[in-house]
């Protein structure tokens, strides 16, 4: 199908789901009529929605409220200059309209870079009452002093004192040192927050992101103000401290602003798309208790940035950017992965408008700090190979996986721009679709595959044009591509064929889509040449062989349900459910036992939560993290360090240092900070899913061997880079193939949903899962 089709459907997903019901039941259903949910056990959705609406910044119009006299914080960022020698700068605009300043304020009581910062912090009993003041610099040796300024002194979630200067919209208390006792003087105005709101609510809008100082320790003034809201009617609320509890308030704001930008639309669409079923979908989407025997309501799983699947009140804008992508990610890891031979593996997803490019390497790389829409390139490439790149984008804090996404795809507009070839960044989309999907569209790529023979109408399914019966359409894309090859011609002044012409456009690409893999790997000290190449994603068999010679990398694997790895990802992905509370504490033996206990109490409150959900035993699994930095740096690392593991006495501190040392390549000589606790549950879906490939691959018997000539189904012409054309080149349909066939190239292999070039050179090996790709690259 379409991922759109507005002439003959609304929603893909739910026309898909009323597509197999059909099948299944064996009735017709009307389309627009309202699915019964009684033959469904659960929906597992990814989705683009909230990406493009960030990348396209087409999400809601929405207000931020933050503390009063740091209403640019978030403009003025963190002052990174990623291009520090570009002449022409320009800073991509915030992702809210409007500033609020809310009349707030609390501090910490203390000094952060105090040496001897725990012996002299303010003392707590255990109901947050303060028996002992700050001690330290400024202390005459007697009083009980706490520091200076007004305002009461209380115990933030992370064990910081706080002292609280300003409430919400109330002016109050000064304290007289002359008398030795407090002051309080209120103006009576409890109503400066309601009124602000009102405003905003009568000028149209219906989503503000809070982010008040020092609310990941210290919440109540932005609950406040979150019930005030919801009382006025906002429909989406995004509270920092319920979002990331975490410090820095430059990437917490910029998240929560992110969420009430990317949420409001994401929720719009899910709410679309829950009004194509009955209501006994939206009932049974939430975390409700499974019992033995108990017939539930079917249930929507949503695909998290982080590779896990949320339950529907867990799911938002912020956790749902890499959505699209993370199930591919989750895919190729689980079916590429050897657990004894340990070799990395670049997954490479080629869509329809870009290319996700990610690396595992036996745990999935997660970032807690990503620039993620600044990870979207447009690359151009001249008749001198030089290459010219384009980045602009926003710096989000939510755990991700490490996926960088660049702007090549089947959908990938074909441009001649000031003498250069270029590739993207704009797509022609599903609708209307290059112009091979007869629907009037635009030069792409996949009309430059379809010209060169690495498509083949015949095999490719016939859901094209208004009646979603027609093949691809190639005299139209050979007649665009001929008026483009003579523009071409005519401005450049060197007359190429259209096969040379054509094929430069993949050239473009090919090249375009390298670039974040080198990113990936050369950039951090990986050899790119010792991975395998994991290659998925609907055009990913027609560019995968060029793109591992490019790299050097001499083994591809291509997934029998390539073309939909990532919808497989989804059904071997796992539940997640996570809690993440702030601390400030050095991690020694003394403050050791209490992170223990406070994951110890963290771990079991996700480990009810996913009971709840039915998971246990050898299903459930808990992974406890701390966020941990140098003293008197800012660079922090997410560690994780389990029970049983190879850390048995869970001993944090020497993973943080092993990892420091494999990212940074050195160590300071400094005390470990703890910033945040956070704890991982997660839900197994599946037991197991065989032996790896490799060990497949020794284990068969006979040896592979050539493919017999009486399992060719047709012959193509194709044009191959350094060959030309080769007329006669050998279609083969996987299907018909059996396991330990071996073809060389040049060759195509098809099936239903997925078309395979085979250069001269490679050879293709036929497994129970995979085709296993190897490239002889000589000297290369």
């Amino acid at each position: 199908m379409l991922s759109q089709d507005s002439s003959n459907y609304k929603d893909a997903p739910t026309e898909g789901i009323r597509r197999i019901l059909e099948i299944i039941t064996g009735e017709q259903i009307p389309r627009g009529q309202t699915l019964k949910t009684d033959k469904i056990d659960y929906i597992r959705l990814s989705t683009t929605v909230a990406t493009n609406a960030l990348l396209e910044r087409k999400g809601q119009k929405h207000a931020l409220l933050i503390t009063k006299g740091f209403k640019d914080v978030l403009l003025i960022g963190n002052q990174s200059r990623p291009k520090i020698f570009d002449l022409n700068i320009k800073r991509p605009p915030p992702l809210y309209s409007n500033v609020v300043e809310i009349d707030e304020r609390v501090t910490l009581v203390g000094y952060t870079y105090d040496p001897n910062l725990a012996e002299h912090a303010v003392q707590f009993d255990e109901n947050g009452k303060v028996i002992r003041g700050l001690r330290g610099p400024g202390w005459d040796g007697n009083s009980d002093h706490l520091g200076e300024g007004p305002g009461e002194v209380v115990s933030g979630i992370s064990g910081e004192a706080v002292r609280i200067i300003k409430k919400p919209g109330i002016s109050y208390s000064q304290r007289s040192y002359r008398e030795k006792k407090l002051i309080e003087i209120t103006i009576s105005d409890p109503d400066v927050v309601r009124n602000s709101l009102q405003t905003l609510r009568s000028q149209g809008y219906t989503s503000i992101a809070v982010v008040l100082l020092h609310s990941y320790t210290y919440p109540e003034h932005e609950l406040l103000v979150g019930s005030i809201a919801r009382e006025l009617g906002f429909s989406q609320i995004s509270l920092s401290s319920q979002l990331i509890p975490m410090i820095k308030v430059v990437p917490r704001g910029v998240s929560s602003t992110a969420d009430a930008y990317l949420t409001p639309v994401l929720m719009d669409y899910l709410n679309g798309f829950f009004k194509g079923f009955d209501e006994k979908l939206r009932k049974g989407s939430g975390m409700t208790e499974k019992k033995e025997g108990d017939l539930r309501d079917p249930r929507v799983e949503f695909m998290s940035s982080d590779g896990g699947l949320l339950s529907l009140e867990n799911f938002s804008g912020l956790k749902s950017i890499l959505s699209g992508p993370a199930g591919g990610v989750v895919g190729y890891a689980l079916t590429s992965w050897d657990e004894k031979r340990k070799q990395a593996v670049i997954g490479i997803d080629i869509g329809g408008t870009s290319t996700d490019v990610s690396r595992f390497a036996g745990r999935y790389e997660t970032t807690y700090e990503t620039t993620t829409a600044g990870k979207l390139y447009s690359v151009a490439v001249d008749s001198r190979s030089r290459i010219y790149m384009t980045i602009s984008g926003i710096t989000v804090q939510s755990p991700q996986l490490d996926i960088n996404t660049v702007a090549a795809g089947g959908g990938s507009r074909l441009f001649w721009r000031n003498g250069v070839l270029q590739v993207g960044p704009e797509s022609a989309g599903a609708e209307p679709g290059p112009i091979c999907y007869r629907k009037g569209g635009l030069t792409a790529l996949t009309d430059a595959n379809l010209v060169l023979g690495r498509l083949i109408p015949e095999y490719f399914p016939q859901i094209f044009g208004k009646s979603e019966k027609e093949p691809l359409d190639v005299k139209s894309s050979k007649k665009a591509l001929e008026d483009l090859k003579e523009k071409i011609n005519a401005e450049s002044g060197v007359v190429k064929d259209l096969d040379e012409v054509v094929y430069g456009f993949i050239r473009v690409a090919n090249e375009t889509m390298c670039r974040p893999i080198r990113a990936l790997t050369e950039s951090r000290g990986y050899a790119t040449s010792k991975h395998i190449l994991a290659s998925f994603g609907g055009a990913g068999g027609q560019h995968a062989c060029e793109i591992a010679k490019l790299l050097g990398i001499t083994t591809i694997l291509i997934h029998r349900h390539s073309s939909i790895l990532s919808a497989y990802g989804l059904a071997l992905a796992d539940r997640v459910y996570e809690q993440q509370e702030p601390t400030s504490t050095q991690y020694n033996s003394e403050t050791k036992p209490r992170l223990i206990e406070r994951l110890d109490n963290l771990s079991k409150q996700v480990s009810k939560v996913l009971e709840r959900q039915g998971f246990k035993g050898n299903q459930l699994r808990v992974e406890r993290l701390l966020n941990m930095r140098f003293d008197g740096s800012d660079t922090s690392l997410m560690i994780k360090c389990n029970p049983g593991s190879e850390d048995k006495e869970q001993d944090f501190e020497a993973a943080f240092k092993r990892e420091y040392k494999d990212e940074y390549g050195f160590l300071l000589e400094s005390k470990v900070v703890v910033d945040d606790i956070k704890v991982r549950g997660i839900g197994k879906t599946f037991d197991s899913l065989g032996p790896s490939v490799f060990d497949e691959l020794e284990s068969l018997s006979p040896p592979p061997a050539a493919v017999s000539s009486n399992k060719v189904d047709s012959r193509y012409s194709v044009y191959f880079e350094e060959i030309g054309r080769v007329s006669d080149t050998p279609v083969y349909l996987l299907e018909k193939l059996d396991i330990g066939d071996k073809i060389t190239g040049p060759a195509m292999i098809v099936d239903g949903t997925q078309t395979i070039l085979i250069i001269p050179g490679a050879e293709a090996i036929v497994l129970r899962r995979q085709l296993m790709i190897k490239l002889d690259l000589g000297d290369v």
